[in-house]
This record gives C-alpha cells, structure tokens and sequence, in this order.
C-alpha cells in the first residue's frame, strides 16, 4: 500500500484508513506492506525527519484500532535537490485472524542427500549453528488433524516461528514446540522430503497433499549442480510454487567456486524450459526486495548464498522469510473459483441513498452485480433471499469478485436488523447447511483445570464466533494438555453455517484448542 503522508488525519479519515488497513490485511491474509513518502503512482518523493514521524506514530495508531503490529523494515534517503534530507519508509504491519492461533506458511524443501539441508534446517529452526553433532526432529502437533495415520517416514517438519516483532521464535531458549506457537505470530513450517533419490516421484505427490506455498530448494556449493539439482529444479516446477534457492556450505569453498555455482545456477535458471529472473541476495535490502517481488511475480527466483556452519548471509534467509506474504497459492485459488459462490459477512452498515451495505471476503466462487443469493442462517436457522446490486473494491465500483478477495456489496433496500456478523451469503443451489450442534476433532494446546463435559467455551471457526459448550468427549472423561479428541460441542445462542472440514480454534482464559469439524 503507497501512502504519501498520514500526517494528523481527520478523525473521518483516519476510520477510512482503519477501515482500509483492515481489508488490505484481510487479502493478505493477516500481512501489509506500506511504503510511506511514495506517491500513488509509484513517484518516490520522500518526507522530512517530522513528518515521517507524525506519519509513523498514526500508522501505530491504525494498527492498535485493528489489533495489528508493526516493524520497520527499512528506511531508504530520496536524494532530491532539496536541503532537507526526505525519507521513505516501508513497514510490515500483521495481524493475527481471530480464528487462527498464527499465520501460517508452508515451505516445500528440496535438495540432494548431501546439500545440507537438514543441517540447514536444523540451524534455522535450532537456533544454534551447526555444530556437527546433528540434532532431534519434532512431529509438530499442530498438523496432527492434518496428518492421517498414513503418514509416511519419508517426510518430516521442522517449525520456525517469527513474533510480532519479526524476531526469530527457536528452540534456541529451550521452548517446546507448544510454546513456540503459543509466540508466534506467523509460523512457517518446513516439509522437508526425506528418503532417498529413487523415491523422490513418489514422495512429490505425497507433497502436493500439504499444499506448499514455496519452495526451498538447497544446493551445495561445492558440488555444485549434480544431476538431481536439475531434477530437483522440474520438481519444485511441477509443484506449481514460487521456489527460492540456497547455497549452502560456502564455507567448504573458495569464493570463485561459489560464483561459478551461482553463475551455473542463473544460466539453467534462464532457459526457456525455466524461464526464472534470478535475483542474487547480497543484503538485507535485497532480502526485503526479493521477498515483495518473488510474491508478486511468480517469476522471480531469489538465490542465497550462506554457511551453516560460520552463519553467513543466514539473517538474510531469515529476514526473507519473515516478510515473505501468506498468499494464497494459485492452485488453491483455482480450486475455490470453481466451487459455489460463499461471501463471508464480517461488517454490516447502512448508506445514505445506497441501502444496507456489508464487507467482507469472497471465500470460494465468483460472485457478480446483479447476483441472486441467499444469507443467514438467522436466529431460528432459516437463509433469507437477497439481490447483489453492487459491488465495491479498494473503493471503486467492480463487475466480479473472486475468491480471495474483500469487498463490500449493495444490497439495496434489504432489512439491516435481519443481519449479523458471521452470517454467509451463498448461492441458493448451495443448500446451506447449518447446524446447532457439531462434532470436532480438537487437539488441546493449553489447559489450566481440566476440560470436560458441560465446559464453555468460544469457537471461532472462519468468519463464526460464538460460545459452545462441551456436550461429550468421544471416549474420554477428560482432556488434558496435548491430547486429542473427538468432542461434540453445541452453540448456546442459535445455529450457525459450519462445513466439515473447516479449521476451528476455540479458548476460555487460558485454555486452547485447534481442530477441524468432523461432523454436522
């Protein structure tokens, strides 16, 4: 996002940049660049030392309206011919959904037996450099309602957290991996392909089921690029992801070796099976560059060129990551365009002279001016028919919406009392499902008493929120920390719109849980 200057808003311009923080947050999924002292346009024009800080103190302002925070990623001088030094600065604001514990990232990793992967790995999510010595993996709980029992061996993860902050969340302090969720603002789990070459066609498939969002392929600076780089480098193709690619063990090498595995890399990179922009990351500024362009455009391929052992260039991997966005990735969005239309209502307001108007996010389908939808579940669980007269976008009038995006709708003269938030609007050949009472396979993060039946709590799942109380626990009297279940939960209030297999997150105090819905 380029804003110019946030200098002193007006309080009525000031709720519209609220209001926009929050859509841009919603479509990134949780992470927004701004760039301040830039034009529209692109125009870089800087501001001064006062301004920038004005600018600074209520772009904090905006981010505490939303419950966001913010990191200053770098600040660059515009030299104009002007006595006064003017600056621009962009700035990583995050936020976590209510209905997630973190954001979540998930990174494919590729390379041969020997590229030092899981050393570099180790170091990444460690914590310590490599000291030979290996180290223990962890089967991270969190996906446990994710990994059926058919799990293969040949696939591990590794988790790295960041906080709000941008600051790396290891095992460095001897945290366990519950504690690591629990400070971490966005997680990027590593699905690291164990096992050897000859099942790697195997193992790929198996991957796709993870649904990547990147790719991470490794290679070895010394041996530079063997016949299974290549092979690698059609896989992390065939996955259809943005891949970036680390050069590992330049401590093992001469600084002309490296080059020229880089130089080997860029060519076959270039070629028109390929057809990648390599982009050599030398400083953090280039991370922060790589990290905005690779999401943008698909194209892009960052190279790192970094020790596991001495620990050079690994804060730039670091810094990469952590402002690398939550995208949605390609396939996915294919996937959701194709299936029935379902608009999430999460605000509600009436405009003068346009009738009852509603923001919120497109989840799946296409939706188009003039639609006919229906939305509820009201109290008593019935959807109500409705007219989609127009549609708004960033604030100018747009055809089609597609899945992913945030927007508000028009609905003309349509009762607003009939409406609340956590309500769906969906195609009417949809036939909605709603339900008051649901099954849940829950995993329990944190619990001070114990969890058992006739116990409150409040269920986020998607755009719903609302007080459930535990009905039965399939199998158990009790829960504690770190055991998973099945449990059937019903909401107090009235029913709402749940799909099976949605992710859900539920916490009273300082109890926690994450699950999926099993049953409706």
């Amino acid at each position: 996002t380029k804003q110019l200057k946030l200098v002193n808003p007006s309080q009525y311009r000031f709720e519209h940049l609220v209001t926009q923080m929050k859509w841009r947050l919603q479509e990134g999924r949780g992470e927004a660049v701004y760039q301040i002292g830039v034009e529209d346009n692109g125009l870089l024009v800087g501001l001064s030392e006062e301004e920038m800080r004005a600018s600074l103190k209520t772009l904090r302002r905006m981010a505490e309206k939303v419950g966001a925070d913010i990191t200053v990623l770098r600040e660059r001088e515009v030299d104009y011919d002007s006595d006064v030094p003017r600056k621009i600065t962009e700035v990583l604001v995050r936020k976590v959904p209510d209905n997630q514990q973190f954001l979540d990232l998930r990174v494919a990793v590729l390379g041969n037996v020997d590229s030092g992967k899981s050393t570099l790995l180790g170091v990444l999510t460690q914590g310590e450099l490599d000291n030979g010595r290996g180290r223990a993996r962890l089967n991270l709980f969190r996906h446990l309602h994710e990994i059926q029992s058919g799990r293969t061996s040949s696939i591990s993860f590794e988790i790295l957290g960041f906080n709000s902050k941008g600051e790396v969340v290891n095992y460095s302090d001897s945290r366990t991996a519950e504690e690591i969720c629990e400070s971490s603002s966005k997680m990027i789990t590593f699905i690291d392909l164990a096992g050897h070459h000859k099942y790697l066609k195997t193992t790929i498939f198996g991957l796709t089921s993870y649904c990547p969002d990147f790719a991470m392929l490794v290679v070895s600076a010394n041996t530079g690029i063997a016949g299974t780089t290549r092979e690698h480098l059609g896989l992390a193709m065939a996955l259809k992801v943005p891949f970036f690619i680390v050069i590992s063990k330049v401590d093992l090498c001469s600084k002309a070796t490296v080059e020229r595995t880089v130089k080997q890399l860029e060519r076959i990179l270039k070629q028109p099976g390929c057809n990648k922009l390599p982009l050599l990351v030398n400083s953090d500024d280039d991370a922060v560059t790589a990290a905005q362009q690779f999401a943008q455009s698909p194209n892009i391929t960052p190279i790192f060129t970094l020790s596991s052992v001495s620990g050079e260039n690994l804060d730039l991997l670091k810094v990469f990551l952590n402002i690398l966005p939550p995208l949605t990735n390609s396939k996915e969005q294919e996937e959701l365009m194709q299936q029935l239309t379902e608009f999430q209502v999460d605000e509600i307001y009436t405009v003068p002279e346009v009738g009852t108007v509603v923001g919120g996010t497109l989840s799946s389908g296409i939706c188009r001016e003039g639609e006919n939808l229906v939305v509820g579940p009201t109290d008593d669980g019935k959807f109500l028919r409705l007219k989609v007269c127009s549609i708004q976008r960033n604030r100018s009038a747009c055809r089609v919406l597609r899945a992913g995006q945030a927007a508000t709708l028009a609905l003309g003269p349509f009762d607003r009392s009939l409406l609340r938030k956590g309500m769906v609007m969906v195609s009417p050949e949809m036939n909605p499902t709603i339900c008051s009472v649901f099954e849940a396979e829950i995993v329990l993060l944190f619990h001070a008493t114990t969890f058992r039946k006739g116990f409150q709590v409040t269920v986020h799942v998607g755009n719903v929120r609302q007080t459930a109380i535990v009905e039965k626990i399939h199998g158990k009297d009790k829960l504690r920390t770190g055991e998973k279940a099945v449990v059937r939960f019903r909401f107090i209030k009235h029913p709402e719109y749940l799909k099976i297999g949605a992710k859900l997150l539920f916490r009273e105090g300082v109890t926690k849980g994450i699950g999926h819905v099993t049953d409706l």
